[in-house]
């Protein structure tokens, strides 16, 4: 029976690496997937799954407006798909979750989103907030703080160290300019040494 899986974490937990290893899995076993990744986030290139260790595929990139079930039908009138994998899954809108939850009910296909759960103000992503309402499966993926305790909110740092709490929700970027702490240090910390933003 599919299930609709969100897996989370915050920045820099292997998120990408995760998904692409599942992806392996399945084309490993002779199954076709089918991966989506935020055309928002292009630091590797439009449509581009890439890990921080250096593993990348090519994905197809959405947008806001697109329709996530009717690609997928479109592409299951050439190819079978035994599996839709999600990248950057915190870009997705409430409509968008509605229609990969659909592939799962009506067309059985398994899906697995992988994304951030909050942003850097702590407040949820609309699309893990409906990711989170919906999911079959909910598995969180270990990041650690610095302090050594387990990493679960996301800080947006200035390049001079200065952790920033207003802003625009999404801003792209990676370790250069987030950093994941626990809530504990996520609360009390104002700034960070410049050495550790890589």
């Amino acid at each position: 029976m599919a299930k609709l899986h969100f897996n989370y974490s915050a920045m820099n937990a292997g998120k990408s690496t995760a998904l692409l290893q599942a992806n392996h899995n399945y084309q490993e076993r002779g199954m076709e997937t089918l991966l989506f990744t935020a055309g928002i986030d292009d630091r590797a290139g439009k449509g581009v799954i890439k890990s921080r260790i250096g593993i990348e595929t090519q994905a197809v990139a959405f947008e806001k407006t697109d329709d996530l079930a009717e690609i997928t039908r479109a592409r299951l009138a050439n190819q079978s798909i035994g599996c839709v994998l999600i990248d950057e899954a915190q870009f997705l809108t409430r409509k968008q979750v509605r229609q990969l939850a659909e592939l799962v009910d009506r067309d059985n296909i398994p899906v697995l989103a992988y994304g951030l759960r909050t942003d850097f103000r702590g407040e949820t992503f609309e699309g893990s907030q409906y990711l989170l309402a919906w999911a079959d499966e909910i598995r969180e993926i270990k990041a650690i703080c610095s302090c050594g305790k387990k990493a679960t909110m996301n800080a947006r740092v200035n390049a001079n160290g200065e952790i920033e709490r207003d802003g625009e929700q999404i801003e792209i970027g990676g370790n250069e300019r987030y950093i994941s702490f626990c809530r504990k240090c996520f609360f009390s910390a104002d700034f960070i040494s410049t050495e550790s933003i890589i």
